[in-house]
Parts: structure tokens; sequence; C-alpha cells
């Protein structure tokens, strides 16, 4: 036998597996984990300021703020324009008494009563003059006299209702010529009025200009304090995101923005709140605005003027105004006392 090595032996092959295939796509949890690497989640609040600026009590105040100021501007609005009203009203309108109206004029010609109103009539500044009747004299005395006012016997004077043109001026020798034309004729001017009226009006637009800056201080001060209460309740976390780097602008703008939207919440509700109360008060003072034309129910948002409809939705917009310039003006103060 020859010693011819062996061929080698031959036993079944072990399958052989391919080579591994990187997957196209990560995992999902890998996915967000290098996204949570990479990007903050929208809206993560580094600093936590829903829990330093709380979203119930500074908008609460901030909605009584902004009905107080709907309210004074209300009343500014209201005052001027009623006195605009009344005091062009006042103004505008002339009362002229004429004893024993039915006597011969001073000369001569006519009765009394027709010669002050052809004076009347000549002058230019004159819209009408027309004489009361009976009736309408009875309604003036009735306050005082009541229904006797009507069967007494003492001869009345004449009374002429006298409506002047808007923006005119009666010369001042009407009344002599009245007087000239029909002695002892007296007339009566509601200037006295107009004036006082006038000074009114303006005590009430000072107390309501008042009453709303005070608005918005107790505003800012409220602003402010809640501000200052987020910053000590979060100053930790502040000086650690300060300390790595974030700036001033940054931090401030943060809160900035939080004081803004909670102000402009606030600012929407006390607006809303306040819309009926004024419709209200504009409903029941229109008919003093508007003489004996009331406004019906069928109408009521027609009594509220067109300045208030605009002023109504402008009061969001400096509530949120308001918290952001002072929400990030205490935050830059705070933060230039950090060491």
């Amino acid at each position: 036998m020859s010693d011819s090595p062996r061929p080698p032996m031959s036993g079944p092959r072990a399958p052989t597996s391919p080579p591994p295939v990187a997957p196209r796509n990560p995992p999902p949890s890998r996915r967000r984990g290098k996204a949570a690497g990479r990007l903050r989640p929208v809206g993560f609040d580094d600093l936590g300021l829903k829990r330093a600026l709380s979203d119930r009590l500074l908008p609460f105040l901030v909605a009584a703020m902004a009905f107080l100021a709907a309210l004074a501007l209300a009343g500014a609005l209201a005052t001027a324009m009623l006195a605009q009203h009344w005091q062009q009203g006042a103004e505008a309108e002339l009362t002229i008494q004429v004893p024993t109206p039915d006597d011969p004029a001073a000369s001569g010609h006519g009765a009394r009563l027709a010669a002050v109103m052809a004076i009347l009539r000549a002058e230019p500044g004159v819209l009408a003059a027309k004489p009361m009747s009976s009736d309408d004299l009875a309604k003036l005395l009735k306050p005082w006299l009541g229904d006797a006012g009507t069967t007494l016997a003492l001869p009345l004077p004449a009374v002429i209702a006298v409506t002047l043109t808007p923006g005119s001026v009666l010369p001042d020798d009407l009344s002599a010529k009245l007087a000239a034309a029909a002695p002892d004729t007296a007339t009566e001017s509601a200037d006295v009025w107009a004036a006082r009226l006038s000074a009114l009006a303006r005590s009430l637009q000072a107390c309501a200009a008042v009453m709303l800056l005070l608005v918005v201080g107790v505003a800012i001060a409220v602003v402010t304090v809640a501000t200052r209460a987020g910053l000590s309740a979060r100053r930790d976390a502040i000086e650690i995101v300060h300390g790595l780097g974030a700036t001033d602008a940054y931090i401030a703008g943060r809160f900035a923005r939080r004081a803004m939207r909670l102000a402009a919440a606030g600012g929407v509700g006390g607006a809303l709140a306040a819309l009926p109360v004024l419709l209200w008060l504009a409903y029941l003072a229109a008919p003093f605005a508007q003489g004996n034309a009331a406004v019906t129910d069928q109408t009521p948002l027609i009594a509220l003027p067109l300045p208030l409809w605009i002023a109504l939705p402008a009061l969001p917009l400096a509530a949120a105004a308001i918290g952001y310039v002072t929400a990030e003006g205490t935050v830059r103060r705070w933060l230039r006392r950090l060491p």
C-alpha cells in the first residue's frame, strides 16, 4: 500500500449568511433622539414661564383694568357729545316775553307782538320765530300751578320761541330795538347755562382722563409685580440659562411675550365684559343726545357711538403693549443686578 496522502474528508458545509445591510431609515426612537438632540420641541418652556407667570391671576386683573378703562373712555366720550349737543341747543334758542301783546306798539302802528315779530324776522341771525299758543303756555305753567294754570284770570305775556342760525351771533342792540318797539319786552338767553354746561363737561372729561391714567398705572404695577414674582420663582433656572450664555434680550423677550399674551387675553375679556354695559348706558342716554328720537329695542347697537366701537378693539392691543413693554423692562433691570 502506498502512503499517498488522503484527500481531505468533505462534510456538510455550514450555510453562510449574507453581509448585514444597514437599514435605510433608523428606528423611530433613534430619529426622535437625534431630533431631540438637535432641536427643541415647538413651544418648549425652558424657563418654566407657565409656572412663573400664572395664566389665571394676571389676565383677570388686566381684564378688570380694561373694563374700567372702557367705562372711562365711554364717560369721556359721552360727556363731550352730550355737552356739545346741549350747548349748541342752548346757544341756538332764545326766549322773548312781550307783556300785553295786544296793546298798541310804541310807534302807534299795529300791536306790540306784531312789532316785535317784525323786528325778529328782519334779523339775519334768526332762523325761526314763533309765538307760543295758550296750550303751550299752559303746559309750561302746569309743573308749578297744576291744572289751575289754564284757568288763571291774570293776563299772560306773549312768549316767542326764537331759533337762531347755527354759529350766528345776535347784535347787542337787539334788546334795545325790541324795548323801543314794545316797552318792557324781556329777552332771555341761555348763555349762562351754556357756560355752566361747558364747565361741567370739561370737569367730567378731566375726571375721566385722570381715571384712565390711574387704570394704566395700576395695569403697569400689576404686570411689574407679576413679572417680579415670576423672576423670583424661577431664579435658579434663569441663572443657569443665563450662565450658559443666554442673552438678556432672549430672557427678557420670553417673559415679555408671555406677559403680552396674558395681558391681551385679559384685555379681550375686559372689553367683552364692558360691551353690554356700554350698550345699556348708550341706550339710556340716546334720547338725551337725539332729542325726542329714542332708540328702539330692535336697534340697540346703533346707540353706541362709532368712536367706542373703535376704542373697544383697541383695548386688548393697548393691554398687550403695556404687558410687553413693562415685562421686558422689568426683566432687563433684574438681570443687570445679577452677579
